[in-house]
């Protein structure tokens, strides 16, 4: 028998027997033994430089850091309503766009059925920017 027949009976077997065991709450043991150890060198170490850890308190540790830029003012000025609308408008259509991955993926099981799906799918989703933009949410001037 060649060499490659032998090697892909061999294969075949591992792969059959991983399978069936594969539904064993056995082989569950790694992920728990890798998730236990992870939970506890975190802990092990948060405790450990606590406990090591220098304790001194200076006005330079104790000073607010942003991305090395001296801060100056006041953190509670009034921001404008149009970016947070903005944000929640790109959030929203962010997602909605998701949703064409899986049809693009399986556009030929579905058919016209999806096809009819997706076009309304479209449809409500340009009536939404049509409305937005009628409404002038995507309007800087005031």
């Amino acid at each position: 028998m060649p060499f490659y027949t032998t090697m892909i009976h061999l294969l075949q077997t591992n792969i059959t027997q991983a399978v069936t065991s594969a539904n064993n709450a056995e082989s569950y043991l790694p992920v728990a033994l890798q998730l236990i150890f992870a939970v506890g060198l975190i802990l092990f170490l948060t405790v450990v430089t606590h406990l090591l850890g220098p304790k001194r308190q200076t006005a330079d540790k104790l000073a607010n850091f942003a991305s090395g830029i001296e801060s100056h003012g006041e953190a509670r000025q009034p921001v404008a309503v149009k970016y947070f609308l903005v944000a929640i408008l790109f959030v929203l259509f962010d997602v909605e766009v998701i949703f064409f991955y899986p049809y693009a993926v399986n556009f030929r099981e579905l058919g016209w059925n999806g096809f009819w799906a997706v076009f309304m799918f479209v449809a409500f989703f340009l009536c939404g920017f049509y409305y937005i933009l009628k409404k002038g949410a995507l309007e800087w001037e005031d």
